[in-house]
């Protein structure tokens, strides 16, 4: 009896060890995870049905998913490796939480654009956890979890899908952001979610360009996916009607207000100079250092063009070669550059430069034919050829000034600007334009063109001290400093970042 007993509480002791055994095998070996063909003696996290959903997750789902055609040892192989697991258990805690917030079911069909790893970990994540009709899309086709498609045309019919995911800054690292998201609204059903990780929302500025993308649907929450992450999760729904939201901007009366994350920026900009410069050449030059351009303060990523206008051109060394292309701090953008420039003089030059579109012009209030009169500063002589006809301004008649007077066409600059760009681009603005500022900003604000300019630099013209000649100010203009800062004032009241220029 007694030798009974021990055999019994040996075997016992026997089975315990190799139960403990098999659990150290589990935890170091597997990273805690039992496939199908394993002895599984514990419940997991992955064996638990999700309370309110009808979904279940788990090994049983695992082996659904291992045993889907076109899957391989190899495959089955990857599917269990620990890293594979670890990956999974994340995008599947992600959807669980979409699941209980009513984003996300067992019924929805389901797209992941970008596949991560390129060959599906989140797409096995919605199928483990019930989700069986979802697919991946990459560039390259990893059967059978992420099929061939190009990010800007998806293999899919218009309104296929309930639910799209684009994880791991899919979206932030495309080159053609717009181009992308309209496929992603093009193939999600009305009412359908779309659901984005980013981590380039980190200011109030690129958070807003990048809602604005998404012109067919409307925001239902955001959030950080737990306190030490820098990856933003963006939920949106497809609009039922089928439509575009876009603010537009029409003839007649102020038809915008420039919206609150532009106007934040204001905030940060340099200084106005209050006090009239004894010698504007120079300290509006130095002023220049204290500039806070743009994109300095915020991430202009989320933009579907980038613009730079150049109004007052002169010549391509000017400002365009010599600034914007050198000095500007463009995020490592591509702009299309548009140089407006009446004078004749430089239009040859133009015309040997790639990639700028020069509009041979006089940008003004509206359409019509303007005569300019070559108008020069004191001291000034006929200036060298190249160098430009001089300084201009309109006036009523040629009579009897047929050798300083030019014929020029006119243009409406604000109804150019409104069919040129959109609130979706990044535009920024140099004018420089002798005065005419002050007929072509009040323009810009009363049609609502303004609100299309992200920052403007702005040389405002006034009668100021001559260079030439001590304490005798411009006879050119009319307007006074104090006009100009009034000017500088009035756009930044209404949260248009604009620079004083020279």
């Amino acid at each position: 009896m007694e030798s009974t007993r021990s055999f019994l509480v040996k075997t016992l002791l026997f089975g315990v060890f190799i139960l403990l055994l098999r659990f150290v095998y589990v935890v170091t070996i597997t990273g805690g995870s039992c496939s199908a063909d394993d002895f599984c003696f514990f419940s997991s996290r992955e064996n638990l049905n999700l309370a309110g959903t009808g979904v279940r997750i788990g090994s049983n789902a695992a082996v659904s998913v291992a045993g889907t055609v076109g899957s391989t040892p190899e495959l089955r192989d990857l599917w269990n490796s620990r890293e594979w697991r670890k990956n999974v258990a994340y995008y599947s805690s992600i959807f669980q939480d979409l699941i209980s917030e009513g984003f996300l079911s067992s019924d929805s069909k389901a797209l992941c654009i970008e596949s991560e790893a390129r060959i599906g970990q989140d797409v096995f994540a919605l199928r483990e956890i019930g989700v069986s009709d979802s697919i991946g899309t990459y560039k390259k086709a990893s059967p059978p979890l992420v099929k061939f498609g190009q990010v800007y045309k998806q293999p899919f019919a218009d309104n296929t899908f309930d639910f799209i995911f684009i994880g791991n800054g899919g979206l932030d690292r495309s080159i053609r952001q717009s181009d992308l998201v309209s496929e992603i609204q093009r193939t999600l059903k009305p009412e359908g979610f779309i659901v984005v990780h980013t981590n380039s929302t980190k200011d109030l500025y690129s958070y807003n360009s990048f809602i604005s993308l998404f012109n067919c649907s409307s925001l239902i929450r955001t959030r950080y996916i737990d306190d030490d992450s820098s990856v933003r999760e963006i939920v949106m729904k497809k609009n039922s009607y089928q439509g575009d939201n876009e603010m537009r901007i029409s003839d007649g009366g102020t038809k915008c207000s420039v919206p609150a994350h532009k106007r934040e920026l204001v905030k940060y900009a340099e200084p106005l100079i209050e006090e009239e410069p004894m010698k504007p050449w120079i300290t509006l030059k130095k002023n220049i250092q204290n500039v806070k351009y743009l994109p300095t303060l915020a991430d202009i990523n989320f933009k579907q063009r980038y613009v730079y206008v150049d109004v007052g051109a002169r010549s391509y060394g000017s400002s365009i070669g010599s600034w914007f292309k050198k000095q500007y701090p463009k995020q490592n953008k591509t702009f299309d550059i548009y140089a407006i420039e009446a004078d004749k003089t430089f239009h040859q030059e133009y015309k040997l430069k790639k990639g700028i579109n020069l509009l041979p012009y006089a940008a003004w209030v509206k359409n019509e034919t303007l005569l300019f009169e070559v108008n020069r500063d004191p001291g000034q002589n006929i200036e060298a050829k190249g160098t430009g006809m001089g300084r201009i301004k309109p006036v009523k008649s040629d009579t009897g000034l047929a050798n300083n007077v030019n014929k020029i066409q006119g243009f409406d600059f604000a109804d150019w600007l409104k069919n040129t760009v959109s609130e979706k681009d990044f535009v920024v603005m140099k004018m420089d334009i002798e005065g005419t500022e002050f007929d072509l900003i009040p323009r810009l604000i009363e049609t609502g063109a303004i609100c299309l300019i992200d920052e403007i630099f702005l040389e405002c013209h006034y009668n100021r001290w001559q260079r030439c000649c001590p304490r005798e100010r411009s006879s050119k203009y009319e307007q006074s400093y104090d006009q100009c800062l009034g000017l500088f004032n009035s756009l930044r009241d209404i949260g248009v970042l604009v620079h004083q220029w020279y």
